[in-house]
């Protein structure tokens, strides 16, 4: 439990108003790409103005390249990557959620070496080719609170023509600075509020069960899983309530160091495995679809009921003392944010196909498989798939 390695050179500027300190900070170079994703929202919410004027106080010039989806593509990537040498960019500020964090890792490694991005995954039909050059410098400001990508150096990435969704990254790739602003996260629809607040919850709940949790990462976890568990619903109800959106906003960044700290297990997986097949579903909806089973999986086994009922009583049981206090805990705040009732078939995913979207997890992101604490063969892992679909 105290044995750990933790190294994050991100300086993290925390808080309301943080994006006016932008400006303030010494950047790492002076042209930035500015990559933004190809919504609307942070031009008409005045987040992208905002970001600029910050730059020209800074003394930076910019160009913008605004070609990021959700679940981002590698062609984009690739795109990206050919943006920022054309127009001698020597750092990134990525201005924007999940998809544009985990883009500007994989665009920062892409501008400055050689061939297919997925010459460089590990895992999957990935060629695993170490990176021979250091990617550009990498500023994140954040409009979400979710995925963490904003102090880490991972990012996950599709590619369509193998139905893969895997994640990339290298130590060398992690940000410098990132920019947590509240503020930027008010407009936030209710339902994606909800989604990436589950996705930065089970970050932390995941690392909890993690075979590989330590004094500091469970601290940390502890601490996240609380706040977000007694704030999301109020984010989710009035979107302008700055005070919950603080405190769920520090759960997502708190998730970024406990995963750095200790890797999250196969509910990830099993989720981009998902989203891979079916790359209209969004990242957190999947989560929460097998978070139950997922869990009940381990309380079953009595793989790890002390972290359960750690978590539980973190997540508003002060009383719990057993591990399914946990599914109790769980349920309760999905029905709090409107989210108990998503449905796989839905989103276009049919009950037959379990077993390949279990191979698919272990195929992707066998990694974290062995972060479970105990075994999950793909029939296990096809299972909690039947049980959870609806």
């Amino acid at each position: 439990m105290i044995k750990f390695n933790f190294n994050n050179p991100t300086n993290i500027v925390f808080g309301s108003g943080a994006l006016n300190e932008l400006g303030k900070q010494v950047l790492p170079g002076k042209k930035a790409m500015l990559l933004t994703s190809n919504g609307k929202s942070t031009k008409a919410n005045g987040y992208l103005d905002r970001t600029i004027e910050q730059l020209k106080a800074a003394g930076a010039d910019y160009a913008v390249w605004s070609g990021i989806m959700e679940n981002p593509l590698k062609d984009a990537i690739m795109e990206g990557a050919a943006f920022a040498r054309d127009n001698g960019c020597d750092f990134i500020v990525a201005l924007g959620g999940g998809a544009v964090l985990d883009s500007a890792v994989a665009i920062s490694a892409m501008a400055t070496n050689e061939g297919d991005l997925w010459d460089y995954v590990f895992g999957g039909t990935g060629g695993a080719k170490p990176l021979a050059n250091k990617g550009l410098p990498i500023v994140t400001i954040t409009t979400t609170s979710g995925t963490g990508s904003e102090i880490n150096c991972w990012g996950v990435i599709s590619n369509l023509e193998t139905k893969e969704k895997i994640g990339f990254g290298d130590p060398c790739l992690t940000p410098v600075l990132a920019i947590v602003d509240p503020e930027l996260m008010k407009t936030v629809p209710p339902k994606y509020t909800a989604y990436q607040g589950f996705d930065a919850l089970f970050h932390n709940t995941e690392v909890m069960m993690s075979n590989g949790v330590n004094v500091l990462s469970e601290a940390i976890a502890l601490s996240a899983i609380e706040n977000i568990a007694k704030y999301l619903p109020r984010a989710v109800a009035d979107g302008n309530d700055i005070e919950a959106r603080e405190r769920v906003a520090y759960g997502s960044t708190m998730a970024g160091i406990t995963m750095q700290l200790t890797s999250t297990t196969a509910q990830h997986s099993m989720e981009h495995s998902m989203s891979a097949y079916h790359h209209n579903l969004p990242h957190g909806a999947g989560l929460i679809m097998i978070s139950v089973e997922f869990a009940r999986f381990f309380i079953e086994k009595h793989a790890c009921d002390e972290q359960f009922i750690k978590m539980a009583r973190a997540m508003g049981i002060p009383n719990a003392d057993k591990a399914e206090d946990f599914i109790t805990a769980l349920i309760n705040l999905q029905k709090a944010c409107g989210v108990a009732d998503l449905k796989m078939s839905d989103f276009g995913i049919d009950k037959s196909e379990c077993m390949t979207l279990a191979k698919g997890a272990r195929s992707m992101q066998g990694g974290l498989f062995l972060a479970n604490p105990c075994e999950m063969t793909d029939e296990d892992c096809a299972l909690v798939f039947e049980k959870a679909y609806r």
